[in-house]
């Protein structure tokens, strides 16, 4: 078997066997930058740590070419175990390496010592402190040794705070062993972005502009930020190797730990994401939330800056990288924030932005076409939202139906591959795409009707889009529950309409209410008989009598506004239906998950795996099986804790912030911490219009429902579907995420029950019991006193 591979020689399978060192030179060598040539020899290419014969006689053929020209070359022989120079460790320093050797059984010396390396105690220790196995497979690489004048590193963001706007370096006179190792004191330097200004001794301001464009192009095509070692030799520049920082990697495979507030110094989000995602995400459904995400934004994966992240278990929106790329095209960051407030929520004042100092240049190329394609992709695809909500029920059940009929794990492979991997990524597309008319008109009429009329009219205006039998499609559960109660649906009717909607949804490892045969037992016994038709009456009646307001206020655009109006009620109503229609087709990726977990004896431990290391099960590969008992450990961790605050900036350590009994629950700076709220006044997002003033019920889920009594004033972080049986008890409205675009407000504005939502800290500082004034129309909760 071949062992010894030049690096333009090295395919993309084997540079996997490579090591982390020796992959990433024999793919940078490939790609053309200026890497001292050299050679991997692979792991099998070893009998414990001798080489076998047949290795040995590949190595000197690659030493004889690299000879050509320079039989008194000097080479180097460095480790390149499968661990080392990963996004978890680097083990700079740890492993042997010689420098200067030269003869052939010098070369070969060289070789078995690096390779016993691998057992050394220093090893050991490094391996333990970062939990990784004691056992190292190794391969070693042979290169050319580049005689350096001067050699250096350069971490292209800060190691510490992950911050964006210097890239940070030093360097030493000779080789770059010494300088690695500590045994000399470098000088340093830094080179500021966007346009990578030199700030550092003279000796190297005529490398620094090199250096630059070497980090931003290595960033890029590696995808996150690096540390770069380099040399000069003779005026010659060289790239000697480049690996991830590991203290900004973001995750731990092994482990299960995902926490991509460590990638850099971003304000994140999860207001566009809170009432989707309740609860913490099972490795399963974070890769199938990625999919979603690649489906829908073709070349995100040339962005080395997460736009969507996971922080511990939970996903964030990064707010930063909208608000910088707008800043480098000369735009105002603060009307982009205001603008998208519906989707981003309210930024409290006290809340700083990070920004990356962006090029005008790179945005233009890269996330202007990103946003570009995104657009493109949606205008295509937007066409089909009809037929997809149509079709989707039977196509659902017929799908279901195939992957139950599946016998043996390959069956289930080829049926991925055949049908079920093209047929969601359409349905995550055609999610997207349904939603964004709505979006769009909603905010424009918001804005011009408010501006004419105030938040109340505004508010009526843009409801009563349920009339008579024609609902959306979130009350639907609330309207098929009445109905099964009457008589007039039966239970078998109503999981087939309803089934796979609730208040986890999102999250594939929680059984749906159609699994659950006591689920609508326990849903009637709570409901109330509240008239809803006569609440969405009432709700339709405010609409009309704002809409006779609007004809007196703007008689000449009248017309317009009906069509306008009508147009947006439609695609609400389409909005929500393919919102509906989505999640079903979603709930076949647990159907999918569940047959993987029968055939292949996983059983649900099948969802700690991410789809990828499914399909590779499938195929015959087990080995992230092994996976597994830490991935769930961490899992049980992560639920344990509380949500996590809606905005975030900086390094946010989980545990630590939980056990912190100052903590705040709406914002956490990891640069500037903030004291907590005092005032009797929270400020949100008018949700819908109304003022009421009423006890407190605070609830953390929709299971605690039966705690609601009639005319509480029902407190919670956020709602979504699953919710919607609860909003007639409930005499107001409040959340801590959510915007004129959620669930809860949308919903409540239906039905005519004020709402403030997107607080922040309404679950901090409002208990049971308390009394507040909920003024809907204003966006604003009074706390009166305590009952």
């Amino acid at each position: 078997m071949h062992a010894a591979y030049r690096f333009q020689e090295l395919t993309s399978e084997q540079q996997a066997l490579a090591g982390g060192k020796g992959g990433t030179l024999a793919r940078l060598y490939q790609m053309g930058y200026p890497v001292p040539d050299g050679f991997v020899i692979l792991a099998h290419g070893f009998e414990d740590d001798e080489l076998r014969p047949e290795a040995w006689q590949q190595i000197l053929a690659c030493l004889q070419h690299l000879r050509r020209g320079d039989p008194s070359a000097d080479f180097a022989v460095r480790s390149s175990a499968l661990s080392e120079d990963s996004a978890l460790a680097s083990f700079a320093g740890e492993f042997e390496t010689r420098l200067g050797v030269h003869g052939d059984e010098e070369i070969r010396e060289a070789i078995r010592s690096v390779r016993q390396s691998r057992h050394s105690a220093r090893v050991q220790a490094y391996s333990q402190a970062q939990g990784l196995p004691a056992a190292h497979e190794m391969a070693v690489v042979v290169q050319r040794l580049v005689q350096a004048d001067v050699s250096g590193v350069l971490f292209t963001a800060d190691p510490v705070t992950g911050s964006r706007t210097y890239m940070i370096g030093n360097f030493a006179s000779g080789l770059g062993d010494a300088l690695v190792s500590g045994r000399v004191t470098p000088q340093s330097f830094t080179l500021k972005r966007p346009r990578g200004d030199y700030e550092g001794p003279p000796a190297l301001s005529r490398s620094a502009r090199w250096l630059h464009r070497l980090a931003i192009r290595l960033e890029e095509e590696l995808g996150c930020p690096q540390d770069i070692e380099w040399a000069i030799a003779g005026g010659k520049r060289w790239l000697l190797q480049s690996r991830p920082i590991t203290t900004l990697q973001a995750v731990n495979p092994r482990t299960g730990e995902w926490n991509d507030s460590l990638t850099g110094d971003y304000l994140w989000t999860s207001t566009n994401f809170g009432e989707a995602f309740p609860d913490v995400l099972t490795p399963f459904t974070w890769s199938i939330v990625q999919r979603y995400l690649r489906a829908n934004m073709p070349g995100i994966e040339r962005i080395p800056y997460p736009l969507i992240g996971n922080i511990a278990g939970r996903p964030y929106m990064n707010l930063s990288l909208g608000v910088s790329a707008l800043s480098a095209l000369g735009l105002s960051p603060e009307k982009f924030v205001r603008a998208r407030a519906e989707t981003f929520g309210l930024l409290p004042s006290e809340a700083e932005m990070p920004v990356v100092p962006f090029s005008r240049r790179w945005i233009l190329s890269r996330m202007v076409t990103l946003v570009f394609r995104q657009a493109l992709l949606q205008n295509q695809v937007r066409r089909g939202v009809p037929a997809f909500i149509a079709e989707t029920p039977a196509r659902a059940a017929q799908l279901q139906a195939q992957i139950r009929a599946a016998q043996t794990p390959r069956e289930l492979l080829a049926l991925w591959h055949e049908q079920l991997g093209a047929h969601l990524d359409e349905g995550c597309r055609l999610l997207l795409a349904g939603l964004s008319e709505y979006r769009t008109l909603s905010r424009k009429l918001h804005i011009e009707f408010e501006s004419l009329l105030g938040e109340a009219d505004a508010n009526a205006l843009l409801s009563g889009v349920s009339t008579g039998t024609d609902y959306l499609a979130s009350l639907g559960l609330l309207v098929g529950l009445i109905a099964v109660s009457k008589g007039e649906m039966s239970r078998q009717e109503y999981m087939q309409m309803y089934g796979h909607r609730g208040p986890h949804e999102m999250e594939l490892s929680i059984p749906r209410p159609a699994e659950d045969p006591a689920w609508i037992e326990g849903q009637l016994a709570r409901l109330d008989e509240f008239d809803v038709p006569s609440l969405l009456a009432e709700q339709r009646r405010r609409h009309e009598a704002a809409w006779e307001r609007l004809k007196v206020k703007a008689p000449r655009k009248v017309q317009a506004y009906r069509r306008q109006l009508d147009r947006m009620a439609a695609a609400s109503k389409e909005r929500e239906a393919a919102r509906s229609e989505a999640v079903r087709m979603l709930g076949i990726y647990r159907v999918f998950a569940l047959r993987v977990g029968e055939l292949t004896g996983l059983g649900d431990d099948v969802f700690f795996l991410a789809l990828e290391e499914i399909l590779e099960v499938l195929g015959g590969d087990g080995s992230a099986r092994a996976l597994i008992p830490a991935r769930r450990e961490m899992y049980g961790r992560y639920s344990a804790l509380p949500p996590y605050p809606a905005l975030i900036r900086g390094r946010f350590d989980p545990f630590l912030w939980a056990a912190d009994p100052d903590r705040r629950s709406d914002i956490y700076d990891a640069v500037s911490p903030l004291p907590a709220p005092t005032s009797d006044t929270l400020t949100g997002f008018a949700g819908a219009a109304g003022r009421v003033e009423g006890p407190v019920r605070r609830l953390d889920s929709p299971e605690e429902g039966g705690l609601l009594q009639p005319g509480e004033v029902l407190v919670t972080r956020t709602t979504n579907v699953g919710w919607t049986p609860l909003f007639p008890r409930a005499a107001a409205i409040v959340t801590d995420v959510g915007a004129p675009l959620s669930h809860a407000a949308i919903v409540a504005r239906e039905l005519g029950i004020p709402a403030v939502v997107g607080c922040g800290s309404a679950t901090m500082l409002l208990h049971t019991g308390d009394r507040v004034l909920v003024d809907g129309g204003r966006g604003v909760v009074e706390i009166r006193r305590s009952g």
